[in-house]
């Protein structure tokens, strides 16, 4: 394994940087950037027909894309292929940066606005079914998230994602995918069907914290396969120490809705005095 390693940090090829790997790597960057064109067509169409969308809810979710598709195509990209540091970076940026960005942007609302009245009720049928109440329900969307990372750094499935090129990129989707899942299980800003306490999500995302942190200590003492020791310390340090600076954002996202939320509503009218 270690010598598997050696042959890639000299800049040899992976399978994953083949023609069809490279391929399947643009495909993906394509994926983000049709996602953030379609927004930006969504909302201005919108516009003619309600008020005004928030420029910055675009913006966010620009943002978004662009951070996602910053950690599948370009140098980063490339590098992480060969470097474990560039790998956890990517990582962070797609499974933990960009999904708070997305959620800001209330994806499902403009969705919601954009379409007719009966296919949005379609829509909302299948927000509310038990298959979508499972999956976004926070602790399997944690499981998801933090299992799969779990699962990945600690069998040869991190050494098959650099040798199968599409399963690279489904480790890419999930890590993207998942990311957002558990993003939007733990703090709500589009409408929410299945809403959870906050002091259950509270719970949650304390567990998913550790859960994360542990796996990156872990990872400092038991490399993954195929990765060196120097590496593995490194990228575990910028999981740890970069992911708990995400983590800081979420939490304060959390708690600022959950104060909003706790937050004495004024009432109308002249206030009843006993």
């Amino acid at each position: 394994m270690n010598s598997l390693y050696l042959l890639h940090s000299h800049g040899h090829a992976t399978h994953s940087q083949s023609l069809p790997g490279m391929n399947l790597q643009y495909l993906l960057g394509l994926f983000f950037v049709l996602l953030g064109a379609a927004y930006i067509i969504v909302a201005i169409m919108t516009n003619k027909r309600y008020k005004q969308w928030p420029i910055s809810r675009t913006a966010f979710w620009v943002l978004a894309m662009l951070i996602a598709l910053i950690s599948v195509v370009g140098p980063l990209a490339n590098s992480a292929h060969t470097n474990f540091t560039a790998h956890m970076v990517s990582h962070l940026l797609i499974g933990m940066v960009a999904p708070i960005f997305m959620a800001i942007a209330k994806p499902m609302t403009l969705l919601l606005r954009a379409v007719s009245t009966s296919l949005g009720r379609k829509i909302t049928d299948i927000l509310k079914s038990r298959v979508i109440q499972f999956v976004s329900h926070p602790i399997t969307a944690a499981i998801l998230n933090v299992g799969g990372l779990w699962l990945l750094y600690t069998t040869d499935l991190y050494m098959l994602m650099h040798e199968n090129a599409f399963f690279a990129l489904f480790v890419h989707l999930h890590f993207f995918i998942a990311g957002y899942v558990f993003t939007i299980s733990i703090i709500y800003f589009d409408p929410v069907h299945h809403q959870y306490s906050y002091l259950f999500r509270a719970i949650v995302l304390i567990a998913a914290i550790a859960g994360h942190d542990i796996l990156a200590k872990y990872m400092y003492a038991n490399p993954p396969a195929g990765v060196s020791r120097q590496e593995a310390e490194m990228g575990s340090m910028v999981m740890y120490y970069a992911g708990d600076w995400i983590e800081i954002v979420l939490i304060i996202i959390f708690c600022w809705q959950w104060y909003k939320s706790a937050k004495p509503r004024r009432t109308s009218g002249v206030e009843l005095k006993v």
